[in-house]
């Protein structure tokens, strides 16, 4: 059985695990997603060792952290992009295909700065800027629908999915 195989197999129980921590460990669980769109009508994605698919960067804030920290250390760790001026807030979203505890604040980046592609590591397996008219194989449905949002292709949804 191939790798990813068992990555598909085994990341519904990650998943749980993970929240089933954050459930203990704080009230409600908060995520940061950044949508980093370059003036090549790209956009910045990441794939990641533990779950399936193309995903925007981010990941869970921290206790005692702000949303726009945490955002900005994601996106350092996983994309080593650093962004010039304020991000722009594009939405709070409810992820209740996670949890019914989980909120994601999704931020717009078009003023950046990347010094070098990041090296794959035990986290993000590959990441890079895509077309958004041809974006990869198995994107998120979630992450397709901030990228059409995002462009105005599709009205902003208060629900992840």
């Amino acid at each position: 059985m191939s790798l990813s195989r068992i990555r598909i197999l085994l990341e519904p129980l990650i998943r749980r695990v993970f929240h089933l921590y954050w459930r203990f460990a704080r009230g409600m669980t908060l995520g940061v997603r950044v949508l980093v769109l370059d003036g090549e009508g790209r956009v910045f994605l990441v794939k990641h060792s533990y779950v399936a698919g193309w995903h925007l960067p981010g990941g869970g804030v921290e206790v005692g952290e702000t949303a726009l920290d945490a955002m900005r250390r994601e996106l350092e760790e996983e994309g080593n992009i650093t962004f010039d001026g304020e991000p722009l807030l594009h939405g709070i979203f409810f992820n209740r295909h996670v949890s019914r505890r989980d909120h994601v604040v999704v931020y717009i980046v078009r003023r950046f700065h990347q010094a070098s592609k990041p090296r794959p590591n035990r986290e993000i397996v590959d990441c890079g800027f895509f077309d958004m008219n041809a974006l990869p194989e198995g994107i998120t449905r979630g992450t397709r629908r901030r990228i059409r949002e995002a462009i105005g292709e599709e009205a902003i949804s208060p629900d992840w999915v």
